[in-house]
């Protein structure tokens, strides 16, 4: 089995100014995941490591870039699955964290699988992470309130165990104590080795009405990763709204597909020489892939 991963940073319009370094910023992150999976990390390593570094990039909303709340506060949310065991971990509504997504793998298997707040904030103590002030985690070019969305990845490692991760600051001026899609099972991201692994982006409310994430993993039951992934824009017809999906199947294949302007992707595997970058599915298919 040849390993592979693939992160996003977001589903939405990227002003021109942006692009460049969202385009650059996935790539990276899915360079570090990569040189895990060739040195023969798992997959949930491997994604922890990609999100660990788009949660320190202030051009996505999650970690240090995270979005502010109506309260003019961040609040954070991660997941982290297995799809070996189907362990799972997430928290969410933490702010004193600068990498949530290690949080989420602490849980893995700690016994609780989801915890919020101060309790999320306190595990993450016990399990050996510092916290920060709060203030800490506003960077300067966030205070305006912009934000390009959820970040998340998906990997499979030499052995062909799959796992998947989210990590966002979520709605920009949300209600303090708003959770979205993205540290739900089912909604936001979803790893199974038998099947494959999902990470989406976009909006949660209405992605979680649909569980996205839960019909995107079953389609890899019958089909391609790039068609299961295809399966995201008559779904959230359904209920409106902008989403992006990234995917792996169990053989390894890479999908991607969003009804927004833009998604962020980088992307790599065994035989690649290095990590790619895209800003939308266009460029994905203008190279050859997703036919």
């Amino acid at each position: 089995m040849n390993w592979a991963v693939i992160v996003h940073g977001g589903a939405r319009t990227l002003a021109p100014a942006m692009q460049a370094r969202n385009r650059a910023g996935c790539a990276a992150a899915a360079g570090l995941g990569a040189a895990c999976l060739a040195a023969g990390a798992s997959a949930v390593e491997a994604v922890a490591a990609a999100i660990a570094a788009l949660e320190d990039n202030p051009a996505f909303n999650a970690g240090y870039g995270s979005v502010l709340t109506s309260a003019g506060t961040v609040e954070m949310d991660a997941a982290l699955m297995d799809g070996q065991t189907l362990d799972l971990g997430a928290v969410a509504c933490v702010s004193r964290l600068r990498h949530p997504i290690r949080a989420a793998g602490a849980l893995l298997r700690a016994g609780p699988v989801f915890l919020c707040g101060q309790g999320a904030e306190d595990f993450a103590v016990e399990a050996g992470m510092a916290l920060c002030p709060p203030e800490a985690m506003i960077a300067p070019e966030r205070a305006a309130g912009q934000g390009h969305d959820t970040v998340g990845a998906v990997a499979i490692d030499a052995r062909g165990h799959i796992a998947a991760g989210t990590s966002t600051g979520g709605l920009s001026g949300k209600r303090p104590g708003r959770i979205g899609d993205s540290p739900l099972p089912g909604c936001g991201l979803l790893a199974d080795d038998t099947l494959g692994g999902v990470a989406l982006s976009g909006e949660g409310e209405v992605m979680i009405r649909v569980t996205l994430a839960a019909h995107i993993l079953q389609g890899l039951a019958d089909m391609g990763a790039m068609e299961a992934a295809c399966l995201l824009p008559a779904r959230m017809a359904r209920v409106g709204g902008e989403a992006g999906a990234i995917v792996i199947d169990r053989f390894g294949a890479l999908g991607l597909a969003h009804n927004s302007r833009h998604f962020a992707v980088g992307l790599q595997t065994a035989d690649m020489a290095g990590p790619i970058g895209l800003i939308d599915a266009g460029e994905w298919e203008a190279q050859g892939h997703g036919r």
